[in-house]
């Protein structure tokens, strides 16, 4: 069988133009980034497409195919009539090198061209790299030339950043040499995907708003105890500048010619895990029906995308796609599939009843799935009232997520209200609660005296914040050790930090690192150039 960097290079990819040309862009909507890649400009247009989010059950450690899903049913949707575009996110360097390879879906439904789009693409991630070390340059040549703002060194909390997987990084000090080389202090990194300027810019709804929620990004207190923000260093317009181009969202395509638009990626288990605003926003001005996906399971990526993205972007599924598998439902089931389902339900429960979304769930097909093991799924699904489907997008793309297509345009159809599992007028503890209590049925939440004294010193206007919960992606709870259903449980809230920028409050269960390390073994040493081509990347 061939892989997935053979299958994309075998394809036959469209000229970008045709495929903007296809919806209806002028050739001033867009800038060409080579044959098969372009940026786009604002659209003039209504919003009018059908909002798809794919989400999945707690995943396995290799992950469970949402995004080879997400891929598939955009296919599939062409392949009955409809007129549908992806949105997705761009894949990190750090997990291509690390551990996980390539993000661009798998087998035959693929974005591409994958090897651009996995590696440097159109440069976004490095403008973003670039905007958030000049600001963190302009921090230390703010102390250095006699902080005239008053800056507690020791109160820093912007970080460098980079977007690799560098352990050695996690803390640094830096300054050291002499008086000249600035002042000697501990700083520290973290990924790309992590940094607030990423979440800034997958919220940002124009170059305006941009600026904006950069400077008002909190780096540091001063000796006086107040805020000192990015626009107290007049840093916001230059860090614009390196934006520019970056913000405009890239349009790639499908094996099969769908459009795509893929731009911005904040993790998931850390950050608040979708695409940006501006991406889905124009998505939903060019099609009928907008696929996108978020991080991980309904608890995570689906959760933020819900409680934050669509309160800030003012949007509302039409309909919810939930990925499952065998293999993930017999890790959670200790081997068995009627077991590990109550795991799936339990997604099913917070998407359907706490959220009240329409919800189809989808077993992602593997070869090694027995009929009785699928014959058993579609029982379990009958027998709970979840529409079902069954696809094979890896093997067969569109042709294989018809009935995933089909369940979902038939679902869209049924009206839905987006219900949030809290309000924003909530008390910061009474939102982390619900969230614990609604999403992973926990007892509730336990904050440290530290988190407390936090949260008592938080100004009014952060106690509005929505809150992004950063915990491990592998169980419902704060402890990755625990699948399936946990019950009798609490979760442990260790810190939390308020992105002024991005309007939201993180919130920090468990171990979470927002620099990860590389495996023993990394990708990296696979991936390599043999007569002047890549393999290895995936």
């Amino acid at each position: 069988m061939l892989s997935d960097i053979e299958i994309a290079r075998n394809s036959t990819m469209q000229n970008i133009s045709k495929i903007a040309s296809e919806l209806g862009l002028s050739e001033d909507n867009y800038e060409l980034y080579g044959k098969y890649k372009a940026k786009l400009t604002a659209i003039d247009a209504p919003r009018k497409a059908k909002l798809i989010l794919v989400t999945a059950m707690t995943p396995t450690k290799q992950g469970d195919g949402k995004t080879t899903i997400s891929i598939g049913l955009a296919d599939g949707l062409r392949k009955i009539g409809k007129k549908s575009i992806l949105a997705l996110r761009e894949p990190s360097l750090g997990p291509v090198f690390g551990m996980k390879g390539g993000a661009t879906g798998g087998g035959y439904s693929q974005v591409v061209p994958m090897e651009d789009i996995n590696l440097h693409f159109t440069g976004d991630f490095h403008a973003i790299t670039s905007a958030n070390n000049l600001l963190c340059a302009l921090i230390d040549n703010h102390l250095q030339q006699g902080n005239a703002l008053g800056i507690d060194p020791r109160t820093i909390t912007f970080k460098r950043c980079l977007d690799m997987n560098d352990r050695a990084l996690r803390n640094v000090v830096i300054g050291m040499g002499g008086k000249s080389n600035g002042v000697v202090r501990e700083d520290h990194f973290c990924i790309t995907v992590a940094t607030e300027v990423m979440a800034v810019f997958c919220l940002a709804t124009s170059l305006d708003d941009l600026e904006e929620r950069l400077g008002n990004i909190t780096v540091a207190k001063g000796y006086d105890k107040r805020d000192i923000k990015a626009s107290d260093l007049k840093a916001q317009g230059s860090m614009t500048v390196l934006l520019k181009e970056a913000f405009r969202p890239n349009l790639v395509q499908t094996l099969e010619g769908t459009p795509a638009i893929v731009h911005g990626g904040p993790f998931a288990n850390i950050a608040h895990g979708c695409n940006s605003v501006a991406a889905t926003d124009t998505a939903m001005r060019l099609a009928d029906y907008v696929v996108t996906e978020a991080g991980f399971g309904s608890d995570l990526g689906a959760e933020k995308f819900l409680d934050i993205k669509c309160r800030k972007a003012g949007l509302s599924p039409d309909c919810t796609v939930l990925v499952a598998t065998i293999k993930a439902m017999k890790l959670h089931g200790d081997g068995d599939v009627r077991t590990g389902f109550a795991n799936v339900k339990k997604h099913y429960d917070n998407l359907h009843n706490e959220f009240g979304l329409n919800v189809v769930v989808n077993l992602n097909r593997f070869g090694n799935d027995t009929a009785e093991e699928i014959a058993l799924f579609r029982e379990l699904c009958a027998a709970n009232d979840m529409p079902c489907s069954v696809s094979t997008g890896f093997v067969d793309g569109g042709n294989g997520c018809i009935e995933l297509a089909e369940k979902v345009a038939q679902e869209t159809e049924n009206k839905t209200q987006l219900k949030h599992l809290y309000d924003l007028e909530d008390s910061v503890e009474e939102k982390i609660n619900k969230i614990a209590k609604k999403c992973y049925g926990a007892d509730g939440a336990d904050l440290s005296a530290s988190t407390k004294k936090k949260i008592s010193e938080l100004a009014p206007e952060y106690t509005a914040y929505p809150v992004c919960v950063a915990k491990t992606q592998y169980s419902f709870s704060d402890d990755p050790a625990l699948l399936n259903v946990p019950s009798n449980f609490r979760i442990t809230v260790r810190d939390i930090e308020v992105k002024s920028g991005s309007g939201f409050i993180v919130v920090y269960l468990g171990d979470i690192m927002t620099m990860p390390g590389l495996p023993k073994v990394p990708n990296a040493e696979a991936i390599k150039l043999v007569n002047g081509e890549t393999v290895g990347l995936f």
